[in-house]
């Protein structure tokens, strides 16, 4: 399974993309290869380049990371909907972008929000707990049986399991 990052999504998801985004790009990174190391998943992290980025999309490896700049006048969107749609269900797309991630999904992939692998990152050092995923906090107006999930849901859920595992 390969993980793909919104980069300056999961970074700004807390207090914005405030301070020297270079230090926060690589603690990014950093953070990232030692997820790699301990849960063996390809990751690659992708950042906007389209305000003040080169020519051409710029594509590195660091501590087994890779690290994807989008090339001048590209989003960072636009590259991760086309890595998706190459990998289809064999990725997952962390970003918080609704928009984003209801796009990779039509191709198979999963999505998670920033703040849920941000809490795979933090629960990494200990054991996943089943028991911890509560399926009737689901915020939604639907009718039917409430403690039942929707397959996205479920989806989720499983998502979470394997990068915790």
């Amino acid at each position: 399974m390969e993980i793909i990052i919104d980069g300056y999504n999961f970074i700004g998801r807390d207090g914005g993309l405030r301070g020297g985004l270079e230090h926060k790009r690589n603690w990014l990174i950093q953070q990232m290869a030692i997820y790699r190391e301990k849960r063996n998943f390809e990751i690659t992290v992708v950042f906007d380049g389209w305000r003040s980025g080169l020519r051409y999309e710029a594509e590195e490896k660091r501590g087994g990371v890779k690290v994807v700049f989008s090339r001048l006048g590209e989003k960072a969107d636009s590259v991760i909907i086309r890595l998706a749609r190459a990998r289809g269900s064999g990725c997952v797309v962390v970003t918080s972008d609704r928009e984003i991630r209801n796009v990779v999904e039509k191709f198979g992939a999963a999505a998670i929000t920033s703040g849920e692998f941000a809490e795979v990152l933090r629960d990494a050092e200990r054991p996943y707990d089943d028991s911890e995923y509560d399926e009737t906090q689901r915020e939604t107006s639907k009718k039917g049986n409430p403690r039942r999930p929707s397959r996205a849901d479920k989806k989720r859920a499983e998502i979470l399991r394997k990068l915790r595992s």
